[in-house]
């Protein structure tokens, strides 16, 4: 096995007694690092520490992270104008913030009959967004809404 010492310098490649010997004198733990290079790497450090450096790492990684969020416009097929452009605004805002948005039109009563302005106020969204969002799921009915979802560029 190749052997790095507690110093970080490259022993070389030496026998398993001989490096867990090695180890035994200083004190500290023979870690293998790399299993599957050929031959194995091993490492004379202190195990507990390198549990605990690996978990700091981690736990930061996880900080930075950014969690995606769905965000849900809810629409009508007879929306005016400016409760469309409030709600267009949102929908910039959620977009510029990295979450997706899902966009629902309610249809209520008679206005299931007319279906088609529904979908022509979806398709109106979709282009006003089309310059900083994707559509990732088209427009589909669910019972007596039309559903579509729209992600970051």
């Amino acid at each position: 096995m190749r052997l790095i010492d507690e110093n970080g310098e490259q022993v070389g490649i030496v026998s398993i007694d001989l490096a867990i010997e090695r180890a035994y004198n200083v004190n500290l733990d023979l870690v293998e690092v790399s299993p599957h290079a050929t031959p194995p790497v091993c490492k004379i450090i202190d195990f507990g520490k390198l549990k605990y450096e690996d978990q700091k790492k981690a736990n930061v990684a996880r900080k930075r992270q950014k969690t995606i969020d769905v965000k849900e416009i809810k629409l009508r097929p007879n929306i005016d104008t400016h409760d469309y452009d409030v709600k267009m605004r949102s929908a910039r805002r959620f977009i510029d913030d990295g979450d997706k948005v899902k966009v629902t039109l309610r249809f209520r009563g008679r206005e299931m009959a007319h279906q088609e302005l529904g979908a022509q106020v979806l398709q109106r969204v979709r282009t006003e967004l089309e310059t900083i969002a994707k559509v990732e799921q088209m427009p589909k009915f669910e019972g007596r809404q039309l559903t579509m979802v729209m992600a970051p560029r």
